[in-house]
């Protein structure tokens, strides 16, 4: 016969629930600033070049130089954008629950100043109770 998962927690329940709205949160904030990004974007190109910028850069027909140049300033403005824009969803979304995004949720890597300092601080509590003194690095 077979198990029955046990329930989740609220806890569990709260994390998944965060999870998911982060989720749809950062899609909508993402997908809105690149898409305001390539409106202004297509607006400047017109500008300055009197013409439509390329539909597809990778087409024969467009020259490389225009091509180059599209690529280079939609890529770099529109990732600029949605980064732009997650950060202020983080920052929005830090503010109304007091946690940041589970995704951005920090956990002290091996290698950081961080992780060292919670080694250097456990090394002194196991040294301090066991009455040895703390040599340094």
């Amino acid at each position: 016969m077979a198990k029955k998962s046990p329930e989740p927690t609220p806890q569990q329940r709260d994390v998944a629930d965060s999870s998911k709205v982060w989720s749809v949160f950062s899609l909508i904030s993402s997908l809105g600033a690149a898409t305001v990004a390539r409106k202004g974007l297509t607006a400047s190109w017109k500008a300055a070049t009197g013409k439509n910028p390329p539909a597809n850069p990778a087409d024969p027909d467009v020259q490389m130089r225009e091509a180059v140049m599209w690529a280079a300033a939609s890529g770099t403005l529109i990732a600029m954008a949605r980064m732009l824009a997650q950060r202020r969803a983080a920052g929005y979304y830090l503010k109304s629950t007091g946690k940041l995004p589970p995704a951005w949720r920090r956990t002290p890597s091996p290698g950081t100043a961080a992780a060292q300092g919670s080694r250097a601080h456990a090394r002194g509590c196991r040294a301090a109770s066991s009455g040895q003194t703390q040599s340094t690095q």
